[in-house]
């Protein structure tokens, strides 16, 4: 029975790795973001200079790419990446046509657009999936102005290329020379894989990026203390950014220029973070930031030195250059790994400041204090909101003026006055006051943990949750609290919401909010709409992990005139495919083979529960083998507990006899158990089998002894004890070596997946 699961399980791990090779072909060429020429219909509103209808056609296709020197499978939009430019007037109609020319279903959101509920184009939520060779068409009145984008709903797709930009000029907009920016990341990765990696616990990007935070770099710059308190608080090591990317783009390229300007003339550029994961720092060569839009609608125009654009943000700033040279506008990922460059103007380049390396550890020290024992954030009553307080400031040696190593013996720097916007600053140019209406208070707790990669809202992931109904006409007030280590850009479809900022009347209005750790803040908005409407962290991985909510107006059609949304014909059918995100399945396998035979673990995971085999084979009788499998449930916001069922099988010689019946040598048997997360990340596991023995474990795996270096130990109440190393040599593979108390010494090489 044994050897059939080993073998069953062999034959699934070559299964998903066969799944898992790409075909290998020329990459194809995929053209440079461009603007597409609309055509424009007369309607009866422009007889009347109200407006037009604007008609595009996008075509949706896979593609090959290679941006590192390596064939990629990504997603074209009219053979572009970015997907080309869709330009309107504020007052035009849109009507855009979408072809889908793939093998597989897909859908565009207007991110920012208020547009008719059934054209926001979530899929299975407001609109239905546009289906493989299908075309569907979005029709709606386009009633503000200002920098939007596009991009796909459907699964991980925005990861592959699927963005775009989406502009509204002003009626009579005074002339100025403008340029649009869409940042955007790439990794070589399927992003299935990625999200599969992050799920289990992996920390090859860590390696990646160089920040894995080891205790030999502890012991070498003078901070074994502050990891020893990080690990003793159950957290694993610092991670600013979740994903290694292999290239930053603004506009598809890592550099590029955009020339023709002159000394003193003003350029705005329309930004676009149009990336699945990547916060950007944006800084200019040739002087300040003069932000004068934010997420579309204008704000009382401010100068800042720097700022950060979050996730699915957009921000409009006004440049200008002092000199006929060619000055770099720099962005650059939070996590400082890469930067992309927009040269704007001719001649001899100016090169903006790099940004240094994080202080990972000081960042660290930081969190230990601001992280209580139950997992819980603890502000310690400092009542941070709004971003002016940054709770990883720290890390940042441009502004702490500290050396990048404190054991080093520099002179400390000279602090820097540097300006950085947050979202006090932001104030509306006209007054944002709600209307007079009952309001709906709801406090929101963003919950998760990076352990499991766990994300959600008030300890909830979407599919566990009802829709929150509100109604229409009332104003709806949201407190929210990031609770967890990371920033969140939360973001609300079909509505802007006030900012409460202390600008008072005001307020800014924007539509995605970025809320860091342990920071509080409140939105307002009015419920004008109809329908339902999603709100998600746009880290695309966390959405698709769960944290979001659907708002859902109660009634609103019938009393409103206007129709219920036909396009899905079957809703309780459809509500099961958003379920689905966050219930996904993830796999993952470690295979060891090595001189004493073969150790491993296969597990099935996702949000709350856990399938896991493990399993020992020696090379002969005296060695044997062993398999445990359990299934259970984790408990609690940070998952540290998990009951479970399982069975235990086993069977060695002892002096050249079979082990005793019923003994850790010779056993067949069902157990329960729990277990626990103590503190230094140790796993503490209690059991009790169907003979009625008991068995207590202590169990503690990748211990982070260098970058690549990784210790695991083992040892229990029946005597058994394991102690190895694994030397990481690719994200696949690793030299192995362990001491196992039944199978003795054994090297060779350790498989993950």
């Amino acid at each position: 029975m044994f050897i059939q699961n080993i073998v069953s399980m062999v034959l699934v791990l070559s299964a998903i790795n066969a799944a898992a090779q790409h075909e290998h072909h020329q990459p194809a060429q995929v053209q440079a973001p461009k603007t597409i020429k609309p055509v424009e219909k007369k309607t009866e509103a422009a007889k009347t200079a109200e407006g037009k209808t604007v008609v595009y056609h996008l075509y949706v296709n896979d593609t090959l790419v290679n941006y590192t020197g390596k064939a990629r499978k990504a997603i074209a939009i009219n053979g572009s990446i970015p997907a080309p430019a869709l330009h309107f007037t504020e007052g035009d109609t849109a009507e855009i046509h979408v072809h889908n020319l793939m093998k597989m279903e897909t859908s565009i959101h207007w991110h920012g657009l208020i547009v008719p509920n059934q054209y926001d184009g979530v899929p299975y939520l407001t609109t239905a999936p546009i289906k493989a060779g299908q075309t569907h068409i979005y029709k709606f009145p386009l009633v503000q102005n200002g920098t939007y984008w596009y991009h796909s709903h459907t699964e991980l797709q925005e990861q592959s290329g699927m963005y775009g930009a989406l502009i509204i000029h002003k009626r009579n907009e005074p002339a100025m020379k403008e340029h649009t920016i869409v940042l955007s990341d790439w990794t070589n990765e399927k992003p299935a894989e990625v999200h599969r990696r992050l799920h289990n616990a992996t920390d090859w990007y860590a390696i990646k990026k160089k920040s894995t935070q080891d205790y030999g770099q502890a012991i070498k710059e003078g901070y074994l203390k502050t990891k020893f308190v990080n690990e003793w608080k159950r957290m694993l090591a610092m991670d600013v950014s979740d994903v290694y990317y292999d290239k930053l783009f603004i506009n598809g390229h890592d550099s590029t220029a955009q020339t023709g300007f002159k000394a003193g003339e003003k350029i705005k550029l329309r930004i676009i973070n149009g990336s699945a994961s990547t916060y950007f720092w944006l800084n200019f060569a040739g002087g300040k930031l003069e932000v004068v839009a934010n997420d579309g609608k204008d704000v009382e125009p401010v100068q800042v030195d720097r700022m950060i654009i979050a996730v699915s943000e957009t921000y409009d700033v006004i440049v200008q250059l002092p000199e006929n040279k060619s000055f770099e506008f720099l962005a650059t990922a939070e996590d400082r790994t890469k930067s992309a460059s927009l040269w704007l103007g001719d001649g001899v380049k100016v090169n903006a400041k790099p940004l240094p390396r994080l202080k990972y550890f000081e960042g660290m020290m930081m969190m230990n204090g601001m992280m209580k024992m139950n997992g819980d954030m603890d502000d310690m009553g400092m009542n941070m909101s709004n971003q002016v307080m940054d709770m990883n400031m720290v890390m940042y040696p441009e502004i702490s003026g500290q050396p990048e190593h404190k054991h080093k013996k520099e002179p400390e720097k000279a602090l820097e006055h540097i300006v950085t916007l947050n979202y006090g600053m932001l104030r509306a140019t006209e007054k944002t006051n709600l209307p007079d209406a009952p309001t709906k208070v709801l406090h929101f707790e963003l919950t998760g943990n990076m352990n499991r990669y766990v994300w959600s809202i008030n300890n909830k992931t979407v599919s566990e949750t009802d829709k929150i109904l509100i109604k229409k006409g009332e104003n709806v007030k949201i407190v929210m609290t990031n609770n967890t280590m990371m920033r969140h850009p939360m973001h609300l479809h079909g509505h802007f919401f006030r900012v409460l900022n202390g600008q008072g009347d005001y307020a800014p209005l924007k539509n995605v909010l970025d809320i860091m750790p342990m920071e509080t803040d409140t939105l307002e908005f009015a419920a004008t709409e109809s329908g339902d409407w999603f709100f998600h962290c746009h880290i695309l991985y966390h959405m698709m992990s769960g944290m979001g909510r659907i708002f859902s107006y109660e009634n609103a059609a019938p009393n409103d005139g206007i129709p219920a949304n036909v396009v899905l014909t079957n809703p309780e059918k459809a509500i099961r495919k958003i379920y689905k995100d966050d219930r996904a399945l993830h796999f993952m396998a470690n295979v060891g083979l090595e001189s004493n035979g073969s150790d491993g673990e296969a597990m099935l995971n996702n949000t709350r529960y856990r399938l896991q085999t493990e399993w020992r084979i020696g090379t002969n009788k005296m060695m044997g083998y062993e398999s445990e499998s359990h299934f259970g449930r984790y408990i609690g916001k940070m998952q540290f507990l998990m009951p479970y069922v399982g069975w235990d099988m086993r069977y060695r010689m002892v002096n050249g006899e079979p082990g005793k019946a019923n003994t850790k040598d010779n056993r067949q048997v069902f157990c329960a158990g729990i277990e626990y997360m103590l503190p230094l990340l140790i796993r503490a596991d209690a059991r009790i089998d169907s003979k009625g023995k008991l068995r207590f474990q202590l169990m503690r795996e990748d211990v982070a002894i260098t970058s690549r270096l990784r210790l695991n130990f083992m040892v229990n109440s029946d005597k058994e004890y394991m102690a190895g190393f694994r030397y990481i040599i690719t994200k696949y593979m690793a030299l192995s070596t362990h001491y196992d108390s039944d199978m003795g010494f054994g090297a060779g090489i350790a498989l993950n997946y």
